[in-house]
C-alpha cells in the first residue's frame, strides 16, 4: 500500500473484514479479525521493546524522537500508545503553528480538554469569535494541524465558530460587498 496514512490503513482493514463477514459468514471473519489482532499485538510487543531500548540513552531517545516525526511510524506509536510525547503536549505544538494566525485576526484557541473518548475541545478566542468569515477557515486550519500531530484523537470540536449564513436550500449566501472581521480593519 503506497499510502501509510494510519486511518486509510485503519478502515481498509474495515472494510476487508466486513467482505469476508458478508462473503463467508460469522466464524471466518471471527478469525480473520483474530488474526489481525493477534499480528498487532505481535507488532506491538516489537515495536515496544524498539521503544524501550531507545529510551536507554541520549542518542536513542533523539532517534526516537526523529523517527516519532515521521508520519508513519508516529502513526505505528501512536496505534500502539508508545508515542513519546503526550497528546496534550502535541495538541499544543500544533495550535502554535496556527496561533500566527489567529493572532492576525486578533484571536487564538484555548485547550478545553481531551475527554475519556478522545475527543478533544477548544475554545476560539478574541475579537473574531463568533465572526463567519475567519472562524471558519480558522477552524479548518486547528482541525488539520491536530489531527496530523494526534491522529488518535476520537473528533476535534471548535466552539466559538459561527457557521457561514446560509439561504434557500442551504446555500452559502453571497455578500454584495467585501466584509471584514473587526480586527482586520486595525
Amino acid at each position: 500500500m503506497a499510502d501509510h496514512d494510519l486511518g486509510q490503513v485503519s478502515e481498509r482493514i474495515e472494510q476487508l473484514l466486513g467482505e469476508l463477514a458478508a462473503e463467508a459468514g460469522g466464524p471466518v471473519a471471527d478469525k480473520a479479525e483474530d488474526l489481525v489482532h493477534t499480528l498487532l499485538e505481535f507488532y506491538g510487543a516489537g515495536l515496544a521493546t524498539i521503544v524501550s531500548a531507545l529510551h536507554e540513552d541520549d542518542a536513542g531517545e533523539a532517534l526516537l524522537a526523529r523517527l516519532a516525526g515521521d508520519d508513519h511510524v508516529r502513526g505505528l506509536l501512536v496505534l500502539h500508545d508508545l508515542h513519546p510525547v503526550p497528546t496534550l503536549e502535541r495538541v499544543n505544538a500544533a495550535l502554535d503553528e496556527v496561533r500566527p494566525y489567529l493572532g492576525s485576526h486578533a484571536g487564538d484557541v484555548e485547550i478545553v480538554e481531551i475527554d475519556g473518548a478522545g475527543v478533544l475541545r477548544l475554545q476560539l478566542q478574541g475579537t473574531c469569535d463568533g465572526c463567519p468569515s475567519s472562524t471558519v477557515t480558522a477552524k479548518q486550519a486547528i482541525e488539520r494541524v491536530v489531527r496530523d500531530a494526534a491522529p488518535e484523537l476520537t473528533d476535534v470540536v471548535v466552539a466559538g465558530v459561527v457557521p457561514e449564513p446560509t439561504g434557500p436550500g442551504g446555500r452559502p449566501l453571497l455578500p454584495l460587498e467585501a466584509v471584514e472581521c473587526p480586527a482586520e480593519r486595525a
